[in-house]
């Protein structure tokens, strides 16, 4: 798969080979409910609970520069994030699964999902198809760089944040340089947007709140003699509330509305919501922290902060209780502590065994009768 990536919404070719991957093991109900996603469903012998696992498949638009031997051989298309070893540990927990399911009381779904990586992303359409219906509990799991190898990476309540977008922009009136006073300069008004917008999270959230706010692109202007007539500005907000997001939609547009009108400019505005925020479930989380413990003794356990990035994981968690965990794979010796998303990122394949182990513990702890 490392050899063979695919884009969000293009992995025809890396869907077919979970699902003829799968169709080898035996055992397994198969389907197909959106034309990239895989879904194998293992079903015990005995009436139990039903479990969901869920694993995406989705490449980014990167260059590897590394020089192994599985190395993608696409151009400019790698697994930067982890997601082909998520495959890969989930196949496995579900090959085990399948040999053992006379063992089993109650239902294992393996989720195999496209599109994480690009918006509206392949989980929900994944739920829009069904597949979480009778779902009691779902887990995921996420490779981390930056945590040493061995270690699960465990957080309670909020995980990850709610990724939303907003555009601006800005129609002023451009004129040559060196008169600027017979001009309404977007960009001179822009700054002063991008400066106030700190001011959301610095002056107008509350300090046990968590919100981000970040402009991420300013664009304007052909020339050095020219003053544009318009200039764009994109960024991205992050929280864990929702009453958070709302609350930055209005105050943005407010900000905006005011230096505009102030300067004898207009502008435009879109707020585009994201994923939801990844909310973990208390008394699931506390299952994964226990079958951590169990395999691997409680120095193995790390407790991490949440993080601001997004995660359409929160597709699923919309239908049942949850937990989605992370799962170590910095090895400084072999060279996997790189970030995510970086031209270099590889993964410590010691890591790929420890994660199916703990897919099969938490399975054999949460189908344990109550």
């Amino acid at each position: 798969m490392h050899q063979n990536p695919e884009l969000s919404f293009q992995e025809e070719k890396t869907s077919q080979f979970v699902y003829d991957t799968l169709q080898s093991f035996g055992g397994l109900e198969l389907s197909r409910p959106t034309p990239y996603s895989v879904v194998a469903i293992v079903r015990g012998r005995r009436p139990g609970k039903t479990i969901g696992m869920r694993a995406d498949m989705d490449a980014l638009p990167i260059r590897e520069e590394n020089k192994t031997d599985y190395a993608s051989r696409v151009p400019g298309v790698m697994h930067a994030c982890g997601h082909d070893g998520h495959t890969a540990i989930l196949l496995g927990t579900a090959e085990i699964l399948a040999k053992h399911k006379e063992n089993l009381a109650g239902e294992v779904r393996f989720f195999f999902q496209h599109a994480e990586e690009q918006y509206p992303g392949g989980g929900e359409e994944m739920v829009q198809a069904g597949v979480m219906d009778g779902v009691d509990v779902v887990i995921g799991l996420h490779l981390m760089s930056g945590l040493e190898t061995g270690k699960i990476g465990i957080v309670y309540g909020p995980m990850m944040a709610a990724p939303d977008v907003f555009e601006i922009k800005i129609q002023g009136k451009g004129g040559h340089a060196a008169h600027p006073q017979e001009t309404v300069d977007p960009i001179v008004i822009g700054a002063q947007i991008i400066t106030n917008l700190q001011h959301i999270v610095s002056r107008r959230t509350g300090a046990f709140e968590q919100r981000v706010v970040s402009v991420t692109q300013f664009q304007g202007g052909t020339a050095d003699n020219i003053i544009p007539d318009t200039a764009e500005l994109l960024g991205t907000v992050r929280c864990f509330d929702e009453a958070l997001r709302k609350d930055a939609e209005q105050k943005i547009e407010q900000i905006v509305k005011g230096i505009t009108e102030a300067h004898g400019a207009s502008y435009s505005y879109r707020y585009r919501y994201g994923y939801r925020p990844v909310i973990n479930e208390d008394s699931v989380t506390r299952i994964v922290e226990q079958s951590a413990v169990e395999l691997f003794g409680k120095e193995a356990v790390a407790y991490i902060p949440p993080s601001m990035g997004g995660e359409d994981f929160s597709a699923f968690l919309q239908k049942a209780k949850g937990c989605f965990f992370k799962l170590g794979s910095g090895n400084t010796q072999k060279e996997t502590t790189y970030p995510h998303h970086h031209p270099r990122f590889d993964i410590d394949e010691d890591a790929l065994v420890i994660g199916a182990q703990m897919f099969l513990q938490i399975a054999d702890n949460l189908l344990k009768p109550e």
